[in-house]
């Protein structure tokens, strides 16, 4: 039986903790099998972008695709950020699916995340996800289920790693926690959110208010 197949039953097997309250993203945690990050990059493998797969001190979290709602403010942060880094030359704005290890045996995939311009492959070979060493900031939209995790761990992983800033964004409270390795406790931002990175010229300021309309007030269908 190939490894691959064994992972795959493992996962059958595994005992999932399901938060049913979850309306955007549900995550679920396989629990009884410490994994390892050779072992989550091989479920990545497979080509496709859902389910996400992130690891985190040994747990494993799977996560399926996101809302509507999730995606329109991905939209709507992306395009505002990736006008600003290009403007200030901060590097490249990435949406997941990725593989960044931040620290050794732990993967995580940021909704929108920044790559320092620094970054590149050895000369000869395409760019890999393990280029990617340090972040200049990572933004994770949460959902009722992802709230613990975002909150918690994912901010506990990004803050060990020593990441500039990590926002977390909740669409529901109209409310940014803007969270950074040098303070121990985030600045909750409701009217505005106010942003200058190292290297940057000029800061970026997000009205919110407008912001957070904006995307619950859009309609698809």
């Amino acid at each position: 039986m190939s490894w691959h197949r064994r992972v795959n039953d493992t996962l059958r097997r595994a005992h999932l903790r399901i938060l049913r309250y979850a309306e955007q993203t549900m995550g679920m945690s396989a629990i009884r099998h410490h994994w390892t990050a050779d072992q989550v990059a091989e479920l990545q493998q497979e080509s496709r972008h859902w389910p996400r797969y992130e690891l985190i001190e040994g747990e494993l979290i799977v996560t399926p695709a996101p809302g509507v709602e999730h995606q329109l403010a991905v939209q709507e942060f992306l395009f505002i950020l990736h006008e600003y880094v290009e403007q200030q030359r901060l590097g490249t704005v990435f949406l997941s699916p990725a593989d960044i290890r931040l620290i050794p045996e732990s993967i995580v995939q940021p909704d929108i995340f920044v790559v320092p311009p620094a970054v590149g492959p050895p000369l000869g070979r395409k760019a890999k996800w393990s280029d990617v060493k340090a972040l200049v900031l990572a933004v994770e939209i949460v959902s009722p289920s992802s709230v613990r995790t975002d909150r918690l761990h994912k901010r506990d992983l990004y803050m060990r790693a020593g990441l500039p800033d990590y926002w977390v964004v909740d669409v529901d409270a109209r409310v940014v926690e803007q969270w950074s390795s040098q303070r121990a406790t985030p600045i909750p931002c409701v009217e505005a959110l106010n942003w200058q990175p190292g290297g940057a010229v000029e800061p970026l300021t997000i009205n919110l208010i407008e912001l957070f309309r904006t995307i619950t007030g859009k309609r698809i269908l």
